[in-house]
C-alpha cells in the first residue's frame, strides 16, 4: 500500500522504496520506471534522475559512489519535503555499504541543511549522521564528526538541547567504543549554548569518557580535552579539566600520555600565571621525563608553544633544563624533535637572559649534536643552527658558531651540508659569506656531483641566492663551471633547472655579463652530438631570450636557432619551431619576416606531423601567415 501511495506521488520517490534486485532486475525496472515517469509526466529531464536514484541501490560500488556523490542533484529533484521524509529515511535505513559510499555520504551530508529546508529542519540530518558515527571505519567516522559540528552550528539554541544533545548524550553512553570516541568530538560545540543543567551533564559524560575503560575512548577524550577546556568556564577548568588531564597524563598507555601533552597548551594558555606552577607544571614535568620516548617526543615537538603559554619565569626555572634534557635524550627521534626547535626556543627566551642562557646551557648541547652519531639529528640541527647567529651576534657568531657550521659542511651526510647551505643568508647578514667561502666551495661541488639526482636539484635551487651572496667575481671563478655541467645532466630534471637557474642569474647579474659568459657556452651546445644536449641549447635560449633583451636575440642567438631548423633529429626541429615562437616577441618585425617566416614555412612543410603542427601554429600565433 505504501508503494503504491509513494507510486501515485511520483515514480522517482517510489523508486526509493524497492527491494534490492539483481542487475538484471534493476536494468528492466529502472526502463520500466523511466517510461513511466516519461509517460506520466511528459518531462524527460526527469531520466538522470532516475538513473541517480537507481544507482544508489546498484550492485556496482562504483556507481553507488558516483551517485552519492550527486546527492544534492537527488535532493533538489525530490523537493525539501521528499527529502526529509523519504530519502533521509532510505539513507538512514540503508547504511551497511562499503566504506568509501559512507565516507562520500557522511562528507555530503554536511552540506545538505538548505535542501531539507533550512536551519529549521537541519535536525532531520541527525539520524543518518549519528548511524555513520558509529560505523567500524574511522576515516567515516571523522568525516561524519565533522560533518554533525558543521550542522551544530546551524542549530537554534532550542533545537540543539532537544534534537541535538540527546544524540551526544546517545553516542557518549553506547555499547560500543566506536560510538563513544565519536562522542568526545561533538561536547565542545554545544556545551556554550546550552542551559547550565545540560551543561552539566555534558561534563559529566566528558568525565565518563576519559575514565572509559578501551584505550582508544580515552584517546579520543584526551585528543579533545583542550578543545573542550577552551569552551568551559574557568572554575571548571580548575576544578574538572586539570584532574581529567593529570589522570590522563599518568595513563597506562602511551597513546593516551602523548595526546594529554598537546593538550596542556591549550590548558596553560587559559590558566592565570599564578595557578601554572601548582596546576600545569608537575604533570609537565613528569612528561618530559616519561619512561616512553613517543611522549617526550610530543613534549619536544610541542616544546615552542609550551613555552609561550608558560611564560618566561616558568621557562627559565623549568623549560630551560627540560629542554637540555631533550636534547641529550638518549632516543634519536626524541633529540632530532628538539634539535628542530632550538632557534624558536632561543627566539622565545627573555631579552634580558636571552644571552647568557644560550652560551651557558644550550649551546654545549648544540655543540655535541654537530657531530651526533644519527643523520637525522645532524640534519634537523642544521635546517635551524644558522639562525642562531642573529640571535648572537657577530663576534659570538665568529668564536662559537663558525666552527660548528664549517664541521656541518664537511659532513658526510648530503643533508646536513644541504641544511646549511640553504640557510646561508642568516649568516650572510650577521657576518659576511666570505668567512665560509673556502669550506663552502669543497661542500657545493660536492653536492653538485652527488649521486642521488634529488641532491642535486636542490643545490642548483639555492645557487641564485649563493650566487648573490658570494658576488660575480667568485661565481665566474668557482661556479660557473658548475652551472653549465649541470646543463648536460643525464637527468632531465636537472637540465631543466639548471636552465631556470641560468635565467636568474643573468636577471641577478645583468645582460652583459650574460653576454660575455654565459651566451657562448650555451650556443656552443648547438653542435653537441648529442641531440639532447642541442635541444637544451634550444630550452635556454627560451629561457635567457626576454632576460638578456633584443639586441642579443637578435644578433646571437637567433641565427643559431635558424641554423638548428635543419638538424636530422625530428625532436629538435619542432623545438626549433616553439622556440621561434617563444622569442618571437622578443625579435623586431623586420627579422620576424625576413629570418624567421620562411624557416617556419619550410618547417610547416616538414615531412614529421609533429614539426609541421608546432610550425603552423608558431606561424598563428606570431601573426605571420
Amino acid at each position: 500500500t505504501n508503494l503504491q501511495q509513494r507510486r501515485r506521488e511520483g515514480p522517482a520517490a517510489a523508486l526509493l522504496w524497492q527491494k534490492p534486485r539483481s542487475a538484471a532486475q534493476q536494468r528492466h525496472s529502472v526502463t520500466a520506471i523511466l517510461s513511466k515517469m516519461a509517460g506520466a509526466d511528459g518531462d524527460d529531464s526527469l531520466y538522470p534522475i532516475a538513473v541517480l536514484i537507481d544507482e544508489l541501490r546498484n550492485e556496482d560500488v562504483q556507481l553507488r559512489l558516483n551517485s552519492i556523490k550527486k546527492l544534492s542533484t537527488i535532493a533538489l529533484a525530490l523537493g525539501v519535503e521528499r527529502t526529509r521524509t523519504e530519502l533521509l529515511p532510505f539513507l538512514t535505513d540503508t547504511i551497511y555499504d562499503e566504506d568509501e559510499v559512507l565516507l562520500a555520504l557522511a562528507e555530503q551530508l554536511g552540506n545538505f541543511t538548505m535542501l531539507v529546508g533550512g536551519p529549521e529542519y537541519v535536525h532531520c540530518l541527525l539520524p543518518p549522521l549519528e548511524s555513520l558515527a558509529t560505523v567500524e571505519e574511522t576515516v567515516v567516522r571523522d568525516k561524519a564528526v565533522e560533518s554533525l559540528r558543521k550542522i551544530s552550528q546551524e542549530h537554534s539554541p532550542v533545537d540543539l538541547e532537544v534534537h541535538f544533545e540527546p544524540l551526544v548524550k546517545r553516542l557518549a553512553s553506547g555499547d560500543w567504543f566506536t560510538s563513544r570516541t565519536s562522542a568526545c568530538g561533538l561536547f565542545s560545540v554545544c556545551y556554550p549554548r546550552v542551559s547550565s543543567t545540560v551543561k552539566a551533564e555534558i561534563r559529566q559524560h566528558f568525565r565518563t569518557l576519559c575514565s572509559d575503560d578501551t584505550p582508544m575512548v580515552r584517546r579520543a577524550a584526551a585528543s579533545k580535552l583542550g578543545e573542550f577546556a577552551k569552551v568551559l568556564e574557568l572554575d571548571y577548568v580548575k576544578s574538572d579539566i586539570i584532574s581529567l588531564f593529570t589522570a590522563l597524563a599518568s595513563d597506562e598507555q602511551d597513546s593516551v600520555r602523548l595526546l594529554a601533552v598537546e593538550a596542556c597548551v591549550s590548558i596553560a594558555t587559559l590558566l592565570p600565571q599564578e595557578d601554572l606552577e601548582t596546576l600545569v607544571m608537575p604533570t609537565l614535568r613528569q612528561a618530559a621525563e616519561d619512561k616512553s620516548w613517543r611522549v617526550r617526543y610530543m613534549v619536544a615537538d610541542k616544546f615552542s608553544e609550551l613555552q609561550k603559554a608558560v611564560g618566561p619565569e616558568i621557562t627559565k626555572n623549568d623549560l630551560v633544563p627540560a629542554f637540555q634534557n631533550l636534547l641529550k635524550d638518549c632516543e634519536a627521534e626524541v633529540r632530532a624533535a628538539a634539535a628542530n626547535k632550538v632557534k624558536e626556543f632561543c627566539e622565545n627566551l627573555p631579552e634580558d637572559s636571552r644571552e647568557q642562557i644560550i652560551m651557558t646551557h644550550i649551546l654545549p648541547c648544540v655543540k655535541e649534536l654537530v657531530s651526533d652519531t644519527n643523520q637525522h639529528v645532524k640534519s634537523a640541527l642544521a635546517s635551524v643552527i644558522m639562525g642562531l647567529s642573529t640571535i648572537l651576534g657577530k663576534d659570538n657568531t665568529i668564536e662559537h658558531l663558525l666552527p660548528l657550521f664549517l664541521a656541518q659542511l664537511k659532513d658526510e651526510c648530503p643533508e646536513v651540508r644541504l641544511n646549511i647551505i640553504s640557510n646561508l643568508d642568516c649568516v650572510n647578514e650577521v657576518i659576511g659569506i666570505r668567512q665560509l667561502s673556502q669550506s663552502l666551495l669543497p661542500a657545493i661541488v660536492e653536492l653538485a656531483e652527488d649521486a642521488k639526482w634529488r641532491v642535486r636539484l636542490a643545490i642548483i635551487e639555492y645557487m641564485p641566492l649563493l650566487a648573490g651572496q658570494l658576488g660575480v667575481e667568485f661565481f665566474d671563478e668557482k661556479l660557473n663551471t658548475l652551472c653549465m655541467a649541470w646543463l648536460i645532466d643525464h637527468v632531465y630534471a636537472i637540465r631543466e633547472a639548471a636552465t631556470c637557474n641560468l635565467m636568474k642569474l643573468v636577471e641577478k647579474f645583468g645582460a652583459e655579463w650574460a653576454q660575455n659568459t654565459i651566451v657562448p657556452k650555451v650556443l656552443g651546445m648547438a653542435n653537441d652530438p648529442n641531440y639532447l644536449h642541442r635541444m637544451t641549447t634550444l630550452f635556454c635560449i627560451n629561457a635567457l631570450s626576454e632576460a638578456c633583451g633584443q639586441d642579443i636575440t637578435t644578433k646571437q642567438m637567433l641565427p643559431v636557432v635558424l641554423k638548428m631548423s635543419n638538424d636530422q633529429v625530428a625532436n629538435v626541429r619542432f623545438n626549433v619551431a616553439k622556440s621561434l615562437q617563444k622569442i618571437g616577441p622578443v625579435l623586431d618585425s623586420n627579422a620576424l619576416q625576413t629570418e624567421v617566416k620562411p624557416v617556419l614555412e619550410k618547417l610547416a612543410t616538414d615531412t614529421d606531423m609533429d614539426v609541421k603542427y608546432f610550425a603552423q601554429e608558431a606561424i598563428s600565433v606570431l601573426a605571420l601567415a
